[in-house]
Order: structure tokens, then sequence, then C-alpha cells
């Protein structure tokens, strides 16, 4: 005789699982445990401050092609020369005890490869930053008090509102204007000698990918 599995008449055939979500603390008491647990079984990018997760927008395709190109350009630079490691969201950064974010762009000097870890990154020394719409004070001033905290040297703000690219350098913990342009400009890195990005390239990457 087959089996048969009994269901209760009660039990919900849809709907969040909510009895899973009461396993984790309320947001403000939730641990670094917890938060790595969440976001490794969930596809959206999820960061982490004060014990809250942060469950950020799906990027849209113009943000994606601009930071598709900036981690291609950024690679191409630094793997004939061995350089360091480039990789591009999802990738967490653990910047302080209590935070993790998840950068656009991570690059890591290859002096510093130890800290790419392979769930998460241990701080960086540079990443980038492509200016979401929905909340453009995450990026130009949360993050950027953040990375600096987290002594993180350079720092690119890459704003499609304006067509501009800000390059931050970091010093005495705080960061400084290296570079700024718009299109028709370039910018280039302050640790990496050498590297230089045509602005107008980048955004024409979200138009025509």
């Amino acid at each position: 005789m087959a089996s048969v599995r009994s269901t209760s008449l009660d039990a919900p055939s849809s709907g969040p699982a909510w009895e899973i979500a009461r396993l984790f603390p309320e947001q403000g008491h939730l641990s670094e445990s917890d938060y790595l647990l969440v976001t490794e079984r969930t596809r959206q990018l999820v960061e982490f401050t004060d014990g809250c997760i942060e469950v950020l927008p799906t990027p849209t395709l113009e943000h994606q092609e601009i930071v598709l190109f900036l981690v291609n350009l950024l690679r191409a630079f630094v793997q004939p020369a061995k350089l360091g490691r480039a990789v591009m969201a999802p990738y967490r950064v653990r910047i302080a005890d209590d935070r993790f974010r998840e950068p656009d762009v991570v690059f890591v000097l290859e002096s510093n490869r130890s800290r790419m870890g392979s769930r998460f990154g241990e701080s960086a020394d540079l990443v980038m930053e492509v200016v979401s719409e929905d909340d453009p004070t995450r990026d130009l001033i949360d993050k950027r008090a953040d990375y600096a905290a987290a002594g993180i040297a350079e720092y690119w703000i890459v704003d499609p509102r304006g067509g501009t690219i800000t390059v931050l350098r970091l010093e005495n913990g705080q960061y400084a204007v290296h570079a700024e342009a718009n299109a028709g400009g370039q910018v280039h890195s302050a640790i990496l000698q050498g590297f230089t990005v045509d602005v107008a390239a980048v955004f024409a990457a979200a138009r025509h990918g």
C-alpha cells in the first residue's frame, strides 16, 4: 500500500515561512552569524549594521552594466602584473565588528590577498559604488563614512545622475578628493599608478552594454 503523507488542515499552503523568521532575533539584536546565515540563503544584496540587516533594492540593468564595465577594466589592468584581485557584488566585506557592506566593486592588493576569504572579505584597499537612485545618501554619505572608518585607502563614487566619477583617497582617517570628472574627462587611481578611466565610456556602457 502506498504511504500517504498527512497534512494539517490549518497549515498554510503558501506565503512567508513566518516560523523560520521568528527563529531570528529582532532588528537591532541580530548577530554576525545570523546575518551570514540570512545572506547565504537569499539572492538579494543584504548589508549589516549595528545588529540590523538592510535588504538593498535589486540593481537596474544600467547599474549592472556600469559595474561590469568597471570591474572588467580594473581586472584587465591588475591581472597581467598580478597587482591584486578585483571582484564585483555580491561579495560581502566586513568593515567593522558589527558592519558588513556589499560594495559594487572590491579590490584588494596582492600583498593583502589573504583578506579575501571565500565567504567574505576583511576590509579592502579600493571599493567602488554606483550611486543608487532610491537612496543616494547611502553611497554619498553613509558608506563614505563607513569606508573611511574601515581604513579603505580609496573610494570611487560613480554617480549616473550627474555623469560624474569622484575618486577619494584616505588622508588621516578622512577622505579627500583625489580626482573628479564628468563626461569628457578622465579620473585616475591613487593607489594603482597608471589606472585611468574615461568617464564618458563608463556611462556609455550603461546605455549600450
